[in-house]
C-alpha cells in the first residue's frame, strides 16, 4: 500500500480529483487530497490561474508541504497540472520521497537537483502548457538528476484529459493513463516490500 498525496490542478478540488483518489484507494492505497484553494473551484483555467496568482506560489508550496508533512517518509507525491508541478517540487526536496506520479504538468528543476526516485509523467501531445521542447529538456534534466523516468504521451488529448467534466476529456487516454499509473504504483509497492 502506497501513501499518496494528490494535489489538484488550477481548477481547484473538483469532483474528478476525488474520483481519482477513490480509484487509488480502491487499488489499496492511502490517499490524502488537500484543498489548496480553500474550497474554491472554477470552470476555466484562466479563473484558476487568477486564484493561483492571488494565493501566490510560495503560499501554495507552503500549503502543499503542510499537507504532505504528516504522511512521513516514503510518501508518493502526485498531482494534476499545477498540482503535478507542486508534487515535483516537494518530491525533489524530500530525500525520503517514495516516488512521483504526475498528470498533465511538470515544473522546472534546479541545476543541482538530485534524486533517485521513480517518476511517471502523463501528458497530452501536443499540450499548450507542456510544449515538446520543454518536455524533452525536462526529461533530460530529470534523468541527469538521477530519477528513473517514464513519460507517457497521449496524441490528440486535451491538457487535463482525465477530468470527465472538462472539454479536454479523452476517455481512451484517461483509461490508458490510469492503467499505467496503477501498474507504476503496484511496482513501487513490490519494490518497497
Amino acid at each position: 500500500m502506497a501513501r499518496i498525496v494528490l494535489f489538484h490542478s488550477a481548477y481547484g478540488l473538483r469532483p474528478a480529483v476525488h474520483e481519482a483518489a477513490d480509484r487509488l484507494r480502491a487499488a489499496g492505497h492511502e490517499v490524502e487530497v488537500p484543498d489548496l484553494y480553500d474550497g474554491r473551484v472554477v470552470e476555466t483555467v484562466e479563473e484558476g490561474m487568477e486564484i493561483k496568482d492571488e494565493i501566490g506560489t510560495e503560499e501554495l508550496l507552503r500549503r502543499a508541504v503542510s499537507a504532505a508533512a504528516p504522511l512521513g517518509r516514503g510518501v508518493i507525491y502526485s498531482g494534476f497540472s499545477m498540482g503535478a508541478s507542486l508534487a515535483q517540487n516537494l518530491a525533489l526536496a524530500d530525500e525520503y520521497a517514495g516516488g512521483l506520479l504526475m498528470f498533465h504538468g511538470t515544473s522546472d528543476l534546479k541545476d543541482d537537483a538530485e534524486t533517485e526516485i521513480a517518476v511517471q509523467l502523463h501528458v497530452a501531445e501536443p499540450d499548450p502548457f507542456e510544449p515538446e521542447d520543454w518536455l524533452n529538456a525536462w526529461y533530460l534534466r530529470m534523468v541527469a538528476a538521477g530519477a528513473d523516468v517514464e513519460v507517457y504521451r497521449y496524441r490528440g488529448a486535451g491538457h487535463v484529459y482525465t477530468d470527465a467534466e472538462l472539454p479536454d476529456y479523452d476517455a481512451e487516454a484517461a483509461d490508458r493513463t490510469w492503467a499505467a499509473a496503477l501498474a507504476f504504483l503496484e511496482e513501487m509497492d513490490e519494490n518497497a516490500a
